[in-house]
């Protein structure tokens, strides 16, 4: 068992605080990990919250995690000591269901197990937890390799938003020439715009705000589209191939479906309520769909594709003493477009 130095939430309502834990030792197909970087994702507010339900404390957030490798099990191959690595939203999972042996993990059957906030099949009645600590010991096949070109500290959010956003695009097929609108611009929305322009599409900022639809055309969007000027909005009616929303909170989707073009798809990544109107969908033959993260090969696919293209998130860092300040900004949307924790301030 290795000590290890976290921040944890001890229940619904207070601040984050030191917690210190034991680690598992390494076992024979592990890969121990020194965390350098860890992203603050909007998740981990809804768990330290208990939003969902489902929190167990004291817990350690963070599924956006940086590091290098400290040292591997027995039976391991392909990492080695100092190498640059990732650990994503999982750590785990059955890997003998329909969907974990289409690497669709994420989906696994029997219930992945997320990085933090799981029952840990590796100790008995713990759960797991995550990446605002100094270390982490996980699975070979959940670790996910590094670009060291790229900005280390600008990477952690890719393991969530990243993917997240990445995984949609690719699963309905966006290319050159297509017309992508993505709606809203936050951690996930900035990243959409991000990775759907290197795809080659005709990226749009969908948003209510004229100066955040400003900043998406530095992020590479080409053009804006003002969801509250009906003008503009029925202008633009018939002409998307695509829609990403990533709008977090409660919303009514009905007046972006008119967008679509015949059969096309809105897909959904922002974990919130919404109402819609099926009368446009009928009527359109369009398609309303969820999508969440996605598996390990994905994962590590998207990563290559970001060192390719030379994407990372714009990211503010913070140090772990800082996290309460952190989450109280990200509540008011006042960040762009993601805190990524130093866990050198840990030292």
């Amino acid at each position: 068992m290795t000590n290890t130095k976290s921040y944890a939430a001890y229940n619904d309502s207070d601040a984050l605080k030191p917690y210190d834990f034991n680690r598992r030792d390494v076992g024979p197909n592990d890969v121990q990990i020194d965390i350098l970087y860890c992203g603050v994702c909007h998740s981990d507010i809804h768990m330290a919250h208990n939003d969902w339900g489902m929190s167990v404390y004291p817990l350690v957030p963070g599924h956006e995690i940086v590091g290098r490798v400290k040292s591997v099990g027995s039976d391991v191959n392909g990492f080695s000591e100092g190498e640059l690595v990732g650990v994503g939203c999982m750590v785990d999972s059955c890997r003998e269901c329909s969907a974990c042996e289409q690497d669709l993990e994420q989906h696994c059957e029997k219930g992945m197990v997320m990085t933090y906030g799981s029952p840990d099949p590796h100790g008995a009645d713990s759960i797991t937890q995550g990446g605002y600590s100094t270390q982490i010991v996980v699975d070979k096949d959940f670790v996910l390799k590094v670009s060291e070109d790229l900005d280390t500290k600008a990477v952690a959010p890719l393991l969530c938003a990243g993917i997240t956003t990445y995984s949609p695009l690719r699963q309905w097929n966006i290319k050159a020439g297509d017309k992508v609108g993505v709606i809203g611009l936050g951690g996930l929305g900035h990243m959409g715009v991000k990775l759907a322009v290197a795809m080659g599409a005709e990226v749009v900022m969908i948003t209510r705000s004229k100066e955040k639809g400003e900043d998406a055309k530095r992020l590479g969007a080409s053009g804006v589209l003002v969801s509250t000027d009906d003008s503009q909005m029925e202008d633009q009616a018939g002409t998307f191939d695509f829609l990403l929303n990533t709008i977090p909170v409660e919303h009514d989707m009905t007046p972006y479906i008119p967008l679509l073009k015949l059969g096309k798809t809105m897909a959904i990544v922002g974990a919130s309520p919404t109402q819609l109107n099926t009368m446009p969908l009928a009527f359109g033959r369009k398609i309303v769909a969820g999508s969440l993260i996605g598996g390990i090969k994905e994962t590590q696919e998207m990563l290559d594709f970001c060192a390719e293209h030379n994407i990372v998130s714009d990211v503010e860092m913070i140090d772990m003493q800082d996290i309460n300040a952190a989450y109280d900004r990200v509540m008011k949307s006042d960040v762009k477009y993601r805190f990524v924790i130093d866990m050198q301030s840990m030292a």
